[in-house]
């Protein structure tokens, strides 16, 4: 019954949410709230919640001030040269943007975390996406797809998680994995390009020129809207979003450039990436201190502090709500044992007569299981069943944790990821939409990396 109703109360979900009958926010709460009776256990339901914020508060923590950070440095122009820059080199054409999208996401993601690459890409690309009308869900999937091929990197959580639990070591998963994993970003690149040619088509390609001259069309409306408004208090002097989407894009005029602190705030962001990855200190903590110093140098009155933090505050709130509203979910989930049944139930329905293929198996089974349950869940949880099978039948450990780690270019789409709230909540674009659009993509991509390490031998 555990395991009907688990499949049941995913199912539910998914569908309110891609049919946008609710929220992704009021589905996180109520569906699970509501399964939770439905086991019987509805009395521990405030424990389980509870236990599900506590597990995800530091999460939360580190998206709500790294949201800040990266929001600053948007202000005071640290990614202007890079959006210029890819301007210049895509010559507004919607095929190089889009390809260009996951170059960068794929780059960023060697930090390891996914809510940093999707912050700095949504940073660097929504303002090009929006001033040619492009669509964002094509930048989300995009940018999701690159960023979960490249989180089986050693340090990205997945290979570590894999290595740990069947007691391997890390390099010996992923070194012999990256002609498969290098298959895969192969085609995600490939599906960039075809995505970028639909949108091609769709838009056409403007000049240079155009899309500078439609830039400062967009700003002087702007200004004139807000000339005509007037406007004083703490935040007059700073200045209005003139394309109304919250991102000033390539403005070169806004007053919260700081032109002059440029390199400081570059060498900023490059001592907390590094400190990020050689975890001189929790992730929470660094981007909390990174925040802090940012806009106590940046913006040292007052009421501009105020005033930045103020535009900052719908994407805080958007993201860090999402994530205690998952911590709802993953808490019923976990705590009424309905992911260990569902586990088991898929485990105990292995065929005998794929014991000596128990590595393709738990490839297959990490597509959909990664998606549904977290990498914690999975690996832990699930994993080390898988590999006892696979023992019984001359397996190896290794193979099974390298195929382990094919799941992941969908897993990073899981409405169970708290970065991926990140990505949709900086460009804006409903999570229903994210999921209709990249769940058939990224799975195909989890396949090709499978395909390819058994084409290679490598599991």
């Amino acid at each position: 019954m555990l395991t009907i109703l688990g499949f049941a109360m995913i199912a539910t979900f998914l569908v309110l949410i891609m049919l946008k009958k609710m929220s992704p926010i009021a589905a996180l709460v109520l569906i699970p709230a509501l399964f939770c009776v439905f086991v019987g256990k509805g009395g521990k339901l405030g424990d389980y919640v509870i236990d599900g914020v506590t597990s995800l508060a530091p999460t939360a923590a580190m998206l709500m001030f790294a949201i800040v950070y990266f929001g600053v440095m948007i202000d005071v122009g640290l990614f202007d040269p890079v959006v210029r820059g890819i301007l210049k080199f895509c010559k507004a054409d919607p095929l190089r943007i889009v390809v260009g999208t996951a170059v960068l996401a794929a780059i960023v993601s060697l930090d390891g975390d996914g809510s940093t690459t999707f912050m700095i890409t949504v940073s660097a690309m929504y303002p090009l996406y929006k001033r040619l009308k492009m669509s964002l869900v094509v930048m989300t999937g995009v940018a999701a797809m690159a960023n979960g091929v490249m989180n089986t990197l050693p340090w990205g959580g997945p290979t570590a998680r894999a290595a740990t639990a069947l007691k391997v070591d890390a390099s010996d998963i992923f070194v012999p994995m990256i002609p498969a994993l290098a298959m895969g970003l192969l085609f995600v690149l490939v599906l960039a390009y075809v995505l970028g040619r639909r949108e091609r088509r769709r838009l056409g390609v403007l000049t240079l020129d155009e899309v500078l001259v439609e830039e400062t069309e967009t700003v002087l409306v702007g200004a004139a809207s807000g000339a005509k408004a007037g406007g004083s208090g703490a935040g007059a002097d700073l200045p209005a979003d003139p394309a109304g989407d919250g991102f000033q894009g390539l403005d070169p005029a806004r007053p919260t450039l700081r032109p002059k602190l440029y390199w400081f705030n570059a060498l900023l962001t490059v001592v907390l990436l590094t400190a990020m990855i050689m975890e001189w200190l929790p992730i929470p903590v660094l981007f909390l201190l990174g925040a802090a110093l940012a806009l106590t140098v940046n913006f040292p009155h007052m009421p501009d502090q105020k005033a930045r933090i103020a535009a900052h505050a719908e994407n805080v709130l958007n993201v860090s709500g999402m994530v205690f509203a998952a911590a709802v979910f993953t808490g019923v989930l976990q705590g009424t044992g309905m992911v260990d049944h569902m586990a088991k139930w898929l485990v105990g329905n292995i065929p005998d007569g794929m014991g000596p293929h128990m590595a393709l198996v738990t490839g297959v089974l990490s597509i959909p299981l990664t998606y549904f349950m977290s990498n914690d869940g999975f690996y832990f949880g699930v994993l080390p069943v898988l590999a006892e099978a696979g023992h019984a039948h001359g397996v190896s450990s290794l193979e099974i944790a390298r195929a382990s780690i094919a799941g992941q270019p969908l897993h990073m789409s899981s409405p169970l990821v708290p970065a991926v709230y990140v990505l949709v909540g900086m460009a804006k674009v409903e999570f229903g939409d994210h999921t209709r659009f990249v769940v058939k993509w990224a799975a195909l991509t989890s396949l090709v990396v499978l395909g390819s390490a058994l084409l290679f031998g490598i599991v």
